[in-house]
């Protein structure tokens, strides 16, 4: 049986506050979890005027309360910003918060400007260390000794408990993948950055070259995909207007909020065209069985059994309507 997962990045809306979005991050995590998705992921972004998830951490807590069976995570925490410490603890806070609920996932991408980004550390090649920063942040999350001849040798983050969490590793090309095989990391694949591209290669060489370990003894994969159900084909593809519309201001380097279905069409260049009938070629858009059958082909082919959607859409009960028909349509139930 297929897995569903869900990953939301508190997208802004035209016409609501930007505070808004993070309440609704926190109404849908509730809805998921009732419906039966596997996990319930959010995101990490700086200074980006459409989506205002800046603080995973924070908002998991906030998810946390909220909530008693659903895994929480990061998609993600972009380590090269933070000192691995500090983070580890923050989750194992979370963890003690949730127990043996909390993904950790990591990124080595700013999600952000470079100007943002030195903001947030000024060394400029802090993502050259990712391999090092991953391996300490490993082992203070699971509370392993860091070896001897280590300046944090005896430095250990708490609390402890019974649980400690998943350490993921997020990407979107070859590098994560590989560093993820050799580091023995599941391993998410960011399908909807790339439009799938890159994909299959990333999957090869991931479990080609997977290391096992003791706690994660074989490969585990997912994709996080763009997906949209509607009650008919015609609702989707209508509410489909605002992230197409989205994407096309920002291949141009118009980046905002999210605008409502009617406002969101315009005319388009001829390449801007083209561009957008490739969009709508791949997209997993439709009715809820149309999607399901989408999303089924796609984790046969990739040998998958869980699949991690994101949703964009302006108003957000026709998000969560979405995510609903989906749970529907694969039968999802909430363990007892």
């Amino acid at each position: 049986m297929l897995k569903l997962s869900v990953l939301d990045q508190s997208v802004a809306a035209a016409g609501r506050s930007q505070d808004a979005a993070i309440r609704q991050t926190l109404a849908l995590a509730s809805q998921c979890e009732t419906w039966g998705y596997q996990r319930f992921w959010v995101s990490e972004h700086h200074s980006h005027p459409s989506i205002v998830g800046t603080a995973p951490e924070v908002l998991m807590a906030a998810i946390a309360a909220r909530t008693t069976r659903i895994r929480l995570g990061s998609a993600g925490v972009m380590l090269p910003h933070y000192a691995p410490l500090k983070v580890a603890e923050q989750f194992r806070v979370l963890d003690a918060l949730a127990p043996g609920r909390i993904d950790l996932g990591v990124g080595r991408a700013p999600g952000s400007d470079g100007r943002t980004a030195q903001l947030l550390n000024p060394d400029r090649h802090a993502s050259d260390n990712f391999p090092q920063q991953v391996m300490e942040l490993q082992a203070w999350v699971t509370g392993e000794p860091i070896p001897a001849g280590h300046p944090g040798h005896g430095v250990y983050a708490y609390p402890s408990g019974a649980t400690s969490p998943d350490v993921w590793m997020l990407g979107s090309s070859d590098y994560g993948a590989q560093l993820a095989a050799h580091l023995g990391l599941p391993y998410a694949f960011a399908y909807f950055i790339t439009e799938g591209q890159g994909v299959d290669n990333a999957f090869n060489l991931y479990r080609a070259n997977y290391r096992p370990n003791e706690r994660n003894p074989k490969p585990r994969a997912t994709v996080c995909v763009w997906a949209l159900a509607a009650d008919t084909e015609d609702e989707a593809w209508h509410l489909f207007q605002s992230r197409a519309r989205w994407k096309m201001d920002r291949n141009t380097g118009r980046i905002g909020a999210l605008l409502p279905p009617d406002q969101a069409v315009r005319d388009y260049n001829a390449s801007e065209q083209v561009a957008m009938a490739e969009l709508r070629a791949g997209a997993l858009v439709g009715s809820a069985p149309q999607v399901a059958d989408k999303l089924r082909k796609l984790a046969e082919r990739l040998q998958l059994d869980e699949v991690v959607i994101i949703t964009w859409t302006h108003e957000p009960a026709a998000q969560a309507r979405s995510y609903e028909l989906l749970a529907k349509e694969f039968s999802l139930t909430t363990p007892t």
